[in-house]
């Protein structure tokens, strides 16, 4: 069973159609959003359009979650008090410019989705399976994972939410992260996503970087009035 999984879109809708584009070329069975359609980004609307006309399965992420339901917190990990200020111009911003029908639809997403593929309990989630909020980097305590998957009954975790993209293996589980669509962390602009062969016995995965108009995605987000931070990670893959 081949698993198409992206991440993190953050309202840049240029990165999101390069990526479904790649996608639909390499023929998966199935296709998953793990969130975080919205945020920073100068197209929320847009992205979300995107991922109900093509009926995409989509958990919900911290950022679906706080705009959605007008929460002025996202739970974001923010570095200093400069970072936190940006955050909350990001959430105000998106609150004004996000349609009632895009909220309405966020408010639908489920935290998880689960599903079988051969002798695999796969898992999809934002953050974590405890909440949609937390950041599960490469190195986290490998029995703090483990406890968490067999809480979960999940063999393999599939997440996002930190920007990231790894493949961890403990105790015969499986741990990926899909990176991020929109706002990239590895240093390199282009969109990033995963792409599981679950076989009756092995997990294999692939992080695609697809190639995209970025510079027309950060002029937007400029152009939106949104902060030059945001064009910047846009621009060069750095958080």
């Amino acid at each position: 069973m081949k698993i198409a999984v992206f991440s993190d879109v953050h309202a840049n809708k240029h990165a999101l159609r390069a990526v479904l584009a790649d996608i639909a070329g390499r023929g998966p069975d199935l296709v998953v959003c793990l969130g975080d359609l919205v945020g920073y980004g100068a197209f929320p609307d847009d992205v979300v359009q995107v991922i109900e006309e093509n009926a995409i399965p989509t958990v919900m992420g911290n950022y679906d979650d706080a705009i959605a339901n007008g929460r002025m917190v996202c739970g974001c990990d923010y570095k200093d008090d400069a970072a936190r200020e940006r955050g909350m111009r990001s959430i105000l911003w998106t609150t004004e410019n996000t349609g009632r029908s895009s909220k309405l639809f966020m408010q639908t997403l489920p935290e998880t989705i689960t599903r079988k593929a051969g002798l695999y309990n796969v898992l999809f989630v934002h953050g974590s399976p405890r909440r949609l909020n937390e950041y599960l980097y490469e190195d986290a305590p490998a029995g703090y994972v483990l406890s968490m998957m067999e809480e979960a009954r999940a063999s393999v975790l599939v997440c996002g939410h930190t920007h990231l993209f790894y493949h961890r293996v403990i105790g015969g589980r499986h741990i990926i992260n899909a990176g991020s669509v929109g706002r990239p962390g590895h240093g390199d602009p282009r969109a990033v996503y995963a792409l599981l062969d679950v076989a009756e016995e092995s997990v294999n995965v692939q992080f695609i970087k697809v190639p995209y108009d970025y510079e027309a995605a950060a002029r937007a987000v400029e152009s939106a009035g949104l902060p030059a931070a945001f064009a910047a990670t846009i621009r060069t893959g750095l958080l």
